[in-house]
C-alpha cells in the first residue's frame, strides 16, 4: 500500500476566512460588508443565515489555536475583514482592527503555528460596493491602500501573504450569476471586475516589494479546467473554451500571457486595461495558490449560448454535489505547474463537505465519525504525493477547513470542518478527520 510519505520541510496547515468563521460583526469599529448586505436579502442565503456570529472566532482564537497545536498543526490560512481594517473602505484605519490581526498573529506565533494571510476573502466593504465595488477602478486601489497599511502594520508578525482568494467567485458568482455578493447578473460588468480585481492584485504585489518587509506574495486562484468528456475535436474545444472564460481569464494576465483574446473576441467583450495595466499585473509572484475540491467533464453543445454541456459522471458526491476525483487534482497541480512556469505551489484549500452526526460513544465522549471525509482527504494526499514524485514544486497543503463555518450562499447547511461546530452552543468538537490528519503529519498516515 503507498504510503504518504512527503519531504520533511513541506507545510502541513489548515484554512478559514474572515467572514465564515469570526462573527463579532457589529464590534469593535468594524463596518458593514458586501456578505451582511446580501445574507439580508431574501433568499439569498440558505434559511436566512448570516455571518453575525459564525463561529465567534473573533473571541474564541486562543481555543482554536490550542486545538491547531494539539493537531501538530503548522501554519494557518486565516483571511483578514477589510472591513474592520477600513471601515468605510478608505479613509480612517480602525485600529481596533489591526489590534485583532495582531493579537492573532502573535498568538499563533506564540504556539509555533506559521500566520499566512489572505487580504480578501470575499467580505468587500459594502460602502466601496456603493461606488460601484469590483466594477470601479477605483476599488483597486481602494485595495493597494488597504494591503499598503496591513503590510506596514502586520508585516513584523505576518510573512506569507495572499492578495485575492478565488477571484473566479467574486467576479462571476458576484456579478454574473447573482449567486454571491452583491449578486449582480450582467457579464459585462463580471468582465470589468475580472480586470479590477487582477489590477488589485498586482498592485498590492508591487506594494510589497515597496514596503520591505520580508517574506512572500501570491495568490489563490480556483482554477477549472474540466476534462473533455470524449477525444471528439469539439469536446475538447469545449474544454478549452472553459478553461480560456474560468481560468486563463486570471491566471493569464498573472503569469505575463495575457487575456485569451480569442474567447473575448467571440463573446463580444471588452477588458477596461489601461496603459500599464499588465505590466502591473504581471508582476512576479513567489508561488500560486490552488484551491481544489473536484473535477467535471464537458461536452460540445450546439444548442447552448456558448457550446458547452456539462455531463453527468461516474464518481460518488460529496454533500455539495461535487464528484470525487483525486487523479483530476494531479491533473490541476500539473496544469498549474507549467502555467505558472514551475514556480512554488500550495494547495490553499482542499476539503470534503459531508453529512456529520455527533455521538456518544462508549466512553461518554462525543465523537463524529466522518469516514468519507477521511477517505476523501487521504485519496488526495496520495494524488499530491504522486505530483510531488513527478517533480511538481508542491510546498504546503491547507486543509478546508479547520471548523464547520458559514458556507456562503449555503448558510451553515454544509460542514466542510475537521471540527465539528455546535452553533447553538459554539461548542467545538474534533472529528474523527482531525485525529487522522494529526497522524498524517506526524508522519503516520498511511
Amino acid at each position: 500500500m503507498p504510503n504518504l510519505d512527503f519531504p520533511k520541510d513541506f507545510i502541513w496547515g489548515t484554512a478559514t476566512a474572515s467572514f465564515q468563521v469570526e462573527g463579532a460583526a457589529y464590534e469593535d469599529g468594524r463596518g458593514e460588508s458586501i456578505w451582511d448586505r446580501f445574507c439580508r436579502m431574501p433568499g439569498k442565503v440558505f434559511a436566512g443565515d448570516n455571518g453575525d456570529v459564525a463561529c465567534d472566532q473573533y473571541h474564541r482564537y486562543p481555543e482554536d489555536i490550542k486545538l491547531m497545536k494539539e493537531a501538530g498543526i503548522q501554519a494557518y490560512r486565516f483571511s483578514i475583514a477589510w472591513p474592520r481594517i477600513y471601515p468605510e473602505g478608505t479613509g480612517q484605519v480602525n485600529p481596533k482592527g489591526l489590534a485583532y490581526y495582531r493579537a492573532l498573529a502573535t498568538a499563533l506565533r506564540d504556539a509555533g503555528i506559521e500566520p499566512v494571510a489572505t487580504l480578501y476573502h470575499w467580505d468587500l466593504p459594502q460602502a466601496l460596493q456603493d461606488r460601484g465595488g469590483w466594477e470601479s477602478r477605483e476599488t483597486a486601489f481602494a485595495f493597494e491602500q488597504y494591503a499598503k497599511t496591513c503590510f506596514a502594520e502586520l508585516g513584523d508578525l505576518i510573512h506569507t501573504w495572499i492578495t485575492l482568494n478565488e477571484p473566479w467567485c467574486s467576479a462571476y458568482l458576484g456579478y454574473a450569476m447573482g449567486h454571491h455578493a452583491p449578486g449582480l447578473t450582467d457579464i459585462n460588468a463580471a468582465v470589468r471586475a475580472v480586470h479590477h480585481l487582477n489590477l488589485a492584485h498586482g498592485l498590492a504585489v508591487r506594494a510589497f516589494r515597496v514596503s520591505g518587509k520580508k517574506g512572500s506574495i501570491g495568490i489563490t486562484w480556483n482554477i477549472i479546467i474540466p476534462r473533455p468528456a470524449t477525444r471528439q475535436e469539439q469536446d475538447v474545444r469545449a474544454a478549452e473554451y472553459c478553461i480560456d472564460r474560468d481560468t486563463r481569464m486570471f491566471t493569464g494576465p498573472v503569469c505575463g500571457h495575457g487575456y485569451p483574446r480569442a474567447f473575448l473576441a467571440s463573446m463580444g467583450l471588452s477588458v477596461p486595461e489601461e496603459p500599464g495595466d499588465m505590466e502591473i499585473i504581471s508582476q512576479k509572484i513567489d508561488f500560486a495558490g490552488l484551491n481544489y475540491y473536484s473535477e467535471s467533464a464537458v461536452a460540445w453543445d450546439e444548442s447552448k449560448e456558448d457550446h458547452v454541456r456539462w455531463v453527468p459522471t461516474w464518481q460518488e458526491k460529496t454533500d455539495m454535489g461535487w464528484p470525487i476525483v483525486p487523479q483530476g487534482f494531479k491533473r490541476y497541480l500539473r496544469w498549474l505547474s507549467t502555467e505558472t512556469g514551475g514556480i512554488p505551489i500550495y494547495v490553499t484549500e482542499n476539503g470534503c463537505a459531508q453529512k456529520d452526526e455527533v455521538i456518544i460513544d462508549e466512553t461518554g465522549l462525543q465523537r463524529v465519525h466522518d469516514a468519507g471525509r477521511i477517505a476523501y482527504l487521504r485519496s488526495h494526499f496520495l494524488a499530491m504525493k504522486e505530483a510531488l514524485d513527478e517533480g511538481i514544486p508542491l510546498k504546503g497543503y491547507f486543509l478546508w477547513s479547520l471548523l464547520d463555518n458559514f458556507e456562503w450562499a449555503h448558510g451553515y447547511s454544509k460542514r466542510f470542518g475537521i471540527i465539528y461546530m455546535n452553533y447553538e452552543t459554539l461548542q467545538r468538537i474534533p472529528k474523527d478527520s482531525y485525529y487522522y490528519y494529526r497522524d498524517v503529519i506526524a508522519g503516520y498516515g498511511e
